[in-house]
């Protein structure tokens, strides 16, 4: 049993996860929400083992190094991220419906890392840019930072759908405070991890490169990315915006962590082309 295998058993727990969560949320079930949180758990230890599994087998390949440098173990991490948020965050915002949007994000990348043929999940040597050792900080501080984002994004379009929603709905879904305050509280986390993520960057990019900028795609659209996260909480704390104006922005932004992630390796080149 390899690594990659684990991880696929990962994806169906997780989406049993999600359709739990959502089935609690549906029937008002407390059993249910426990059931899923114990699921959510056991999948996460699971998913936990797999980075530690795969790991070892690195170093036992004669290769060393952590499953953090290509796009298949990125994609794994950053479900793994996604986990970690939302456990903590359970703690303050238990609902079941919040659950199931974090355990499909979750889901999400690990599907694509499985099923998709373009990922290519064998482990291989570092490149000489990667071999440094802010790659720990910078790739760990980044994706929970777009951890936190997912799960705003997420309570920004539940916001929408609630705001939307017909009379029949209204009763089942939370108050849109609830929603609103879940977004600015991702956000003003997930803001201070990528900004965490952006210095480390920077001095990993001086170590590899001998500069600190370089305004190489990756860079700018992760400046781009911070920016719009930062005139979100500037607009909340300065100019008092909450609900709909929030959401838009909390939306914008995650679109700018897709591009940031994804776009930036399948439209553009660059010296991040490897992630």
């Amino acid at each position: 049993m390899n690594d990659t295998f684990i991880i696929s058993i990962v994806t169906f727990i997780y989406f049993f996860s999600a359709l739990t969560y959502l089935t609690s949320f549906i029937f008002g079930t407390k059993q249910l929400d426990r059931a899923a949180l114990v699921v959510t758990v056991v999948g996460g230890i699971i998913h936990t083992a797999a980075i530690i599994f795969r790991w070892i087998h690195s170093y036992r390949l004669g290769i060393g190094h952590a499953p953090l440098s290509n796009f298949y173990e990125s994609l794994v991490f950053f479900s793994w991220a996604i986990i970690i948020v939302y456990l903590i965050m359970r703690k303050r915002y238990s609902n079941s419906l919040i659950g199931a949007v974090g355990m499909f994000f979750a889901f999400l990348p690990l599907a694509y890392a499985s099923l998709s043929g373009k990922v290519i999940a064998d482990i291989q040597p570092l490149i000489p840019a990667l071999q440094s050792n802010w790659l720990i900080s910078h790739v760990i501080s980044s994706f929970l930072a777009y951890a936190c984002f997912a799960i705003s994004f997420g309570s920004s379009i539940l916001y929408f759908l609630k705001l939307k929603s017909r009379a029949t709905f209204q009763h089942i879904l939370p108050d849109l405070d609830f929603f609103d305050d879940i977004t600015y509280k991702m956000i003003s986390i997930g803001f201070v991890l990528l900004t965490l993520g952006i210095i480390t960057g920077a001095a990993w990019a001086d170590c590899a490169w001998g500069r600190y900028w370089g305004w190489d795609p990756k860079e700018t659209w992760s400046l781009i990315t911070w920016l719009i996260y930062g005139s979100f909480l500037h607009a909340r704390l300065a100019g008092g915006w909450r609900g709909v104006k929030m959401s838009v922005i909390s939306i914008i932004g995650f679109m700018a962590v897709i591009f940031t992630y994804l776009g930036v390796n399948y439209i553009l080149s660059g010296l991040h082309s490897y992630l």
